[in-house]
Parts: C-alpha cells; sequence; structure tokens
C-alpha cells in the first residue's frame, strides 16, 4: 500500500484509479497524469480569505441546485494530453460551484463546476496560472477566479464562444468584483484586502 509520497515517481504518469489506492499523509493533485504536492496547512492569510470568499458566495442567490464546496475536495476533470487522449485529472480548489446534480457522487464532482477559484501565494502563483489554468479551459470549466494574497488583486476568466478563457483585468482597486456567469456573486475588495491586514511577511506554501 502507498502511505508516502516518497514512495511514488513523480517523474511517471498516473490515473485516477491510482490516486484512489494511495493513503497518503500528503495532500496531492493529480494534472494530467503527472502527481502535484500541495502544502499540508495554509496560511492564516489564506484560510481568512477564504472564509470571505465563501461567505460572499454563500450570501448569493444561487439556485436551489448549487452547492458550494471548499477544499479538500475532489473534482475530476477530462482534457485531451499531448496526445489528443483524454485524461484525468483530480484537483482540490480552494472553492468550487456545483449545480449539475448529476456531477456529484460519494468521491467528489466529476466534470467542470460552474465556477473554479483558487487563492495563490507567490509559491503556487506558476501552477493556478498556468497548469490549472490551462486545465481548467480544456475541461470546460465556465468560470475561473484567481486570488492573489500577496499582490492584493483578483483575476476572473470566462469561457468565450471558442472555448477559450478571456484574458481577464486584475481587480486590485477599491469595489465590487462581480461574477459573469453566477448572479449575485461579488466581492468587496474593500472587505477583502483591507488597509493593514496582513501586513507580516507570509509564510511561503503551495495552496490548493
Amino acid at each position: 500500500m502507498i502511505t508516502s509520497l516518497s514512495q511514488l515517481d513523480l517523474d511517471k504518469k498516473y490515473t485516477y484509479a491510482d490516486y484512489l489506492t494511495w493513503r497518503l499523509k500528503e495532500r496531492v493533485e493529480l494534472i494530467m497524469g503527472k502527481i502535484l504536492e500541495m502544502s499540508p496547512a495554509p496560511s492564516t492569510r489564506h484560510q481568512q480569505i477564504l472564509s470571505l470568499l465563501a461567505s460572499s458566495l454563500f450570501h448569493a442567490k444561487l439556485p436551489e441546485s448549487c452547492q458550494i464546496f471548499l477544499a479538500p475536495f475532489d473534482v475530476r476533470l477530462y482534457a485531451p494530453d499531448e496526445n489528443g487522449v483524454q485524461t484525468e485529472s483530480v484537483v482540490q480548489p480552494d472553492i468550487c460551484l456545483v449545480c449539475d446534480q448529476s456531477k456529484l457522487d460519494n468521491k467528489g464532482c466529476h466534470g467542470p463546476p460552474e465556477l473554479m477559484l483558487e487563492i495563490i501565494s507567490p509559491s503556487s502563483e506558476r501552477r493556478d496560472l498556468q497548469i490549472k489554468y490551462k486545465l481548467y479551459e480544456k475541461a470546460g470549466v465556465p468560470e475561473y477566479w484567481v486570488v492573489n494574497t500577496v499582490m492584493k488583486y483578483i483575476r476572473v476568466f470566462t469561457r468565450n464562444e471558442q472555448g477559450i478563457f478571456e484574458k481577464s483585468k486584475e481587480y486590485n482597486n477599491q469595489g465590487l468584483v462581480k461574477s459573469a456567469t453566477v448572479p449575485g456573486f461579488q466581492v468587496d475588495l474593500d472587505a477583502l484586502f483591507p488597509p493593514g491586514l496582513f501586513e507580516e511577511p507570509e509564510r511561503e506554501y503551495e495552496n490548493s
């Protein structure tokens, strides 16, 4: 039985079936067959901002079928690999919104949620703005939010008719950031990043 990340070859590609057999102490994601290790405990800044974002989403007027899930929660996504073969990935976004109940089972969500939201730090920026960005785009995620806890900005990516994420502006001033696809979901930047909040240096971590 695999109980430690040290027992796995990080250069090898694995499947979701492999993932289900692991009993790891570490938190990992499986992206296009490759293992990405996650931090066992995000920072205080990350968790406080997560709470504020989740609260804003809970207070939106969502359809009754919609459910909000916070990490750790497995989302299985399907996207073509470099050879065009559909590959299953398993990610744990900080927040996801699922409105299609047929996508939910006892193992999590299979297929793209209506909304995926990641809270990033400098150490996780490449993962969330490059690796996960490409995966979420190819897998058909309608809307993807990236929240930078250090630079204090939000980017909102939505798919166009060609299935490509539209380039997002960087929201870092005062005012509201509104969802393009989830009616009523908006975030007050003044409340999310108030002056003087978290001025101490943040511990580096790899988020979900």
